[in-house]
């Protein structure tokens, strides 16, 4: 099973520029482009979170407008960006997301579950699991303890050493720990956030984030440090889970270069 992850796009509406300088419409679309040529072709795509940059309807038309060449099924959770109901709306055809409530959501059609998890605080940058989802993701655990399952989630439930997206914080994470450390059967935990890939080890398993398809946070590990962006390669993960194997992880860059050579 291949999974491609996608994260933080922060789609604006047509014509706008993120803060004035990114064109991140164009970076997804180049991100699409990519995903495309993939050859072995992924068996769906996970986007997750901060779709958009404000969370309005228009931003999330233009995203689904973007998504709409993608040739695998794509599966999304939202980033504090976001906004729940014109999220729900947007992706409504899909059949995954609930019709009301947190957008938890358990994809059982593949060998690996895929289970994704609503981190949002709406008008907060930081993230949180309460009690009420706290006690769904422990029983959407529960239901399959033999079967291999794949977390997506938006914020990391780790400390990065990026001072300042650390202090936005996560609310929960001690909680959750317990309820992961309880359910080996959980692969990976992939998360979004922090337009960089960073790898931790997370009671008993690796979460991760991806890069963005856009811009990169500054890796500046000062603990005074400004959160800043700069226009490293964009990129993407692939997510390759073997049942005689379990899961590994490659980090790909979008963009051109000479070759491949071949020795």
């Amino acid at each position: 099973m291949l999974v491609a992850q996608i994260t933080d796009t922060h789609i604006t509406a047509p014509g706008a520029l993120f803060m004035g300088i990114v064109d991140t419409a164009s970076a997804l679309a180049q991100a699409v482009v990519a995903l495309n040529l993939l050859d072995p072709s992924p068996d769906l795509v996970v986007l997750t979170g901060d779709l958009v940059e404000g969370g309005k309807p228009e931003e999330y038309d233009h995203l689904c407008s973007l998504l709409a060449p993608l040739r695998m099924p794509l599966f999304a959770i939202p980033g504090n960006h976001d906004a729940r109901e014109p999220m729900r709306q947007a992706f409504a055809g899909g059949g995954y997301l609930p019709r009301e409530g947190f957008l938890n959501y358990v994809i059982e059609d593949y060998p690996m579950r895929i289970i994704g998890l609503d981190t949002l605080v709406p008008g907060e940058g930081g993230g949180a699991l309460c009690s009420d989802r706290l006690r769904w993701i422990d029983r959407a655990l529960s239901t399959a303890p033999d079967r291999p399952i794949l977390v997506l989630m938006h914020h990391p439930p780790f400390v990065t050493g990026i001072s300042r997206m650390d202090r936005l914080g996560f609310e929960g994470t001690s909680a959750f720990a317990e309820i992961i450390r309880r359910h080996p059967q959980v692969e990976r935990i992939a998360c979004g956030h922090l337009h960089r890939a960073i790898e931790s080890r997370f009671a008993g398993t690796v979460a991760g984030t991806a890069p963005s398809t856009a811009h990169q946070i500054v890796l500046d590990l000062r603990t005074d440090a400004r959160i800043s962006f700069a226009f490293e390669p964009p990129g993407y993960q692939l997510h390759y889970w073997r049942e005689d194997a379990g899961l590994v992880t490659h980090t790909a860059a979008i963009g051109d270069w000479p070759g491949p050579y071949f020795y």
